[in-house]
């Protein structure tokens, strides 16, 4: 990355140059020295993905890329220092990211051995249990899976069919999948290299079910690598992307596993067949279980980031470069750039992009301040699992949503797989449903905020909840009966001009988006409070009435979360030019909000008709004034030729574009250039009217 600076003049004066490298130093967060050095090993060639690989080639390479990551110690991280480790997991999680940009099936795989696999023996079991098994894993000889999903079952883990029921004459669990339904599917590894898993099961012991446990399971023989006795597997084969990983699918048919081999940290069978656990209520255990494992979410969420990154910058190169028709010049042609619908197509990716950026750093930060001890109470753990599952539900959106329309801002160089975005697509689809199906996720976190809303006003006295009362009253008499779209006229005067300073200012876009989450929450709280008092087929039914207005709410507190990561950042930045384009930056991003949920706040008055007919031109002038500034941009986010590794980012589009101009200048200077025959047309019909 270089240290540069595109001074621009605004209409004020005032400098607005982007300080590149100091962009680029906020953008790479905390873990800035993990983040360069994982980006220094993707950057080499023996970690790239070879498109049109067969699958079980891809398989194999893979695999090998597994062990350079291993023989580099850039595995180790989130591991007890004990064993090798250092005990980062903060710095873990945003290392393994940026592997995206060399092969997402690197990345995933990668996540699968020791993001899951491994993770699930550090979080969920002894420290006996580490010391056997994690040296293993961490060099690799230990390949595993980590078998949770079912095919009957994907993101409702909690009614999973696999049962592990104690047998103590024997001292054994029997390891059984009771139907077809009960299939472990879609696991990484499971195919062709895990010896062992990490599988889930409802554990049975005395007779009682005490719900989801994980137990440690060998699966193969590691010589031969065939099945062990009572373990059947198919191999899942070609998917819609990320062919470099044995996806594959398992059935136990009473496998016999010792007692020990329960990871018990959470809960524990004695040699009795007694049951015990730390935690009493079963299903508080079972999310504590499962929350360990949140960093899988998190890892998708930074991954999405950086596959954005790159396609931003691939596109905004290229469409700086690229030219096309004529119509500002009888000689030049337009660079794709300057039109402003190409601007609408890219800039407002770009700044959910640095929307997504910060607010990933944010959650990274949570992320190892609970896993490192710092802040690790029970709510800090519901914090944590709730924005991953926010903030991942949306940044995997946005990144299939930003590859999409960079592969047609770019035309038919965009469809080449050479130009990455068709593949990294392709790859990244599945982020969308899995560690969590993005819509099953913001049920999760609307919950939460449900929760939030009804534990605001639980034990309260009369005078709070009368207040409150007329405070809704008068948000009614505000909003519905229009007074405060007439209060915005007013204070716009009928100005375009004023309308759009309102829109503008950081407190205005902070109350619409913040006063969105808060009334559609309200609104699903009010309709669902009589849920709870009712039989359950009439609770469920007042439930999935409201449901997509319960997700609905969960994305906006989602952008919410975003917009305010992306203020909070521009607190960190000294320079002035670049505050200056981030925070047009960040206002592209928030009113881009207001502009695709206009219709509810035309519906529930929280904007006036004046200020809604401003909205998209004043939308207009922020693009424009961004758009000396787009590749200034894209350059901050640090990625160089052997992360990109897309002809059409590599100059080789403007050395096309000079040498055509260059040609046709030549040719309009020689006394061989052809004439136009609209010239000759022209010529004659002046000719006849003389």
């Amino acid at each position: 990355m270089t240290n540069t600076m595109t001074p621009v003049s605004s209409a004020d004066g005032i400098d607005a140059g982007v300080d590149t490298a100091k962009l680029g130093e906020l953008l790479l967060g905390r873990w800035a020295e993990v983040r360069l050095a994982a980006r220094e090993l993707a950057g080499r060639p023996e970690l790239h993905k070879v498109e049109g690989l067969g699958y079980e080639e891809h398989r194999e390479r893979v695999l090998e890329q597994l062990r350079i990551l291993v023989q580099a110690n850039g595995v180790h991280r989130a591991f007890p220092t004990r064993l090798g480790g250092s005990d980062n997991h903060g710095g873990n999680v945003a290392g393994f990211e940026e592997l995206v940009i060399a092969d997402p099936s690197l990345q995933i795989k990668g996540g699968v051995q020791w993001g899951l696999f491994g993770s699930a023996v550090l979080h969920l079991g002894s420290e006996e249990h580490q010391d056997k098994w994690l040296p293993g894993i961490m060099d690799l000889s230990i390949p595993g899976a980590f078998a949770m999903t079912e095919i009957g079952h994907g993101s409702d883990v909690a009614s999973i069919g696999t049962t592990a029921t104690y047998d103590a004459d024997a001292q054994e669990f029997v390891i059984n999948t009771p139907f077809r339904a009960a299939w472990k599917e879609f696991l990484g590894n499971a195919a062709a290299h895990g010896v062992a898993a990490v599988v889930f099961a409802q554990l049975i012991t005395q007779g009682v079910n005490h719900g989801v446990h994980a137990f440690y399971v060998d699966l193969r023989d590691p010589e031969t690598m065939e099945f062990l006795p009572g373990i059947e597997g198919l191999d899942d084969g070609i998917k819609g992307g990320l062919n470099g990983i044995d996806n594959g699918r398992l059935a136990f048919h009473n496998v016999r596993i010792p007692r020990t081999n329960l990871l018990n940290r959470y809960g524990d069978v004695a040699v009795d067949g007694s049951y015990s656990s730390s935690i009493a209520s079963p299903g508080r255990r079972f999310f504590t279980m499962l929350g360990t494992l949140v960093q899988g979410r998190v890892s998708l969420n930074g991954a999405a980031v950086a596959a954005s990154k790159v396609a931003l910058k691939i596109a905004i190169q290229y469409a700086t470069e690229r030219r096309q028709f004529n119509a500002a010049s009888d000689t030049e042609e337009v660079v794709l750039l300057d039109y402003q619908r190409h601007q609408r197509r890219l800039l407002p990716l770009l700044a959910t992009t640095y929307a997504a950026a910060f607010a990933h750093e944010e959650l990274l930060v949570k992320f190892d301040d609970v896993f490192s001890g710092a802040h690790d109470t029970d709510e800090d753990r519901q914090d944590l699992e709730t924005l991953a599952a926010a903030l991942k539900s949306v940044t995997t959106w946005h990144a299939l949503d930003t590859l999409q329309e960079c592969r047609e801002a770019c035309g038919g160089a965009g469809f080449m797989v050479g130009n990455r975005f068709t593949s990294l697509r392709a790859d990244l689809d599945i982020y969308a449903t899995f560690e969590g199906d993005n819509t099953v996720l913001l049920q999760l976190v609307a919950k939460r905020l449900l929760a939030d809303y009804s534990k605001e006003f639980r034990n309260l006295d009369f005078g709070v909840l009368a207040r409150f009362v007329a405070g809704q009253a008068a948000d009614l008499t505000l909003n519905k009966t229009g007074l405060r779209q007439v209060a915005q006229f007013v204070t716009d005067t009928g100005s375009a001009q004023k309308s759009a300073k309102a829109l503008k200012d950081e407190d205005t876009q902070r109350q619409m988006l913040t006063e969105r989450v808060q009334t559609m929450v309200a609104d699903v709280a009010g309709a669902l409070k009589e849920a709870a008092k009712m039989p359950k087929d009439k609770g469920a039914e007042i439930f999935n009435n409201n449901q997509n207005d319960l997700i609905e709410a969960a994305r906006a507190h989602a952008e919410l979360l975003q917009w305010e990561a992306f203020t909070a950042a521009l607190g960190r930045i000294d320079d002035a030019g670049t505050k200056r384009v981030l925070t047009r930056l960040r206002d592209l991003f928030g009113l881009g909000l207001i502009e695709k949920h206009l219709d509810w706040y035309l519906m529930n008055g929280r904007i006036s008709m004046q200020r809604a007919r401003t909205l998209a031109p004043y939308i207009n002038r922020v693009l424009a004034k961004l758009r000396p500034h787009a590749l200034d941009l894209v350059d901050a986010f640090g990625y160089g030729p052997e992360h990109l590794r897309a002809p059409i980012a590599s100059g080789i589009e403007r050395e096309r574009q000079d040498e055509a101009r260059e040609y046709y200048r030549a040719l309009r200077a020689s006394a061989d250039a052809p004439v136009d025959e609209k010239i000759l047309i022209a010529k004659a019909k002046a000719a006849s009217k003389k």
